[in-house]
C-alpha cells in the first residue's frame, strides 16, 4: 500500500517567527535532522538561501545541523539539510521545505510550506492548500 503524500502548512503567529522567519525553517529542518530525515529547502532566491545558511549555523548554539547550499560542493548528497536556491539542479528529496510561491512539483513524501504571519500573502497559500488537496495530498495546518 502506498502511503498518501502530505503537505503541512506552518502559519507564523508567534512573536519571535514574525520577526525572523527563517528561525521557523530551522526549527523545521532540525526536527527532520533528529528525525533521520533529510530534507530540501527551496528558497526564494540566493540571498535567502545564504541567510538560512548563516542562520542554521547560529540559530542554536547547541545544534548542529549539517547542511550546504546546493551546488556549492560536490559532496550535497551528504548534508542531511540541502538549501537550494531557484537557479539550483538538484533533485527532491522525500522531505521538502518550501519557501517559494509556487506548489513542488515532483514526486516527495511530504512538503512543508512556511506560511508568513502577513494576511496579504496567505491568499494565495489558501490557493495552493487547494492545488496539493487536489494532487491527492493528505493536508494539515499547523500554528506556529
Amino acid at each position: 500500500m502506498n502511503q498518501v503524500a502530505r503537505a503541512d502548512f506552518y502559519l507564523i503567529d508567534k512573536p519571535r517567527f514574525r520577526d525572523e522567519p527563517l528561525l521557523l525553517v530551522c526549527e523545521l529542518a532540525r526536527k527532520a535532522f533528529e528525525a533521520g530525515l533529510y530534507s530540501l529547502v527551496l528558497t526564494r532566491d540566493a540571498t535567502q538561501a545564504e541567510a538560512l545558511d548563516d542562520l542554521l549555523w547560529s540559530f542554536d548554539p547547541d545544534a548542529y545541523i549539517p547542511h550546504q547550499i546546493a551546488g556549492s560542493d560536490d559532496d550535497e548528497d551528504e548534508a542531511a539539510v540541502l538549501i537550494a536556491a531557484p537557479d539550483a539542479d538538484v533533485a527532491l528529496r522525500p522531505l521538502v521545505i518550501n519557501l517559494r510561491d509556487d506548489v513542488v512539483e515532483g514526486t516527495f513524501d511530504r512538503v512543508l510550506e512556511v506560511v508568513p504571519a502577513d494576511p496579504a500573502a496567505r491568499a494565495q497559500l489558501r490557493e495552493r492548500w487547494k492545488q496539493y488537496q487536489s494532487r491527492g495530498f493528505d493536508v494539515k495546518k499547523h500554528d506556529m
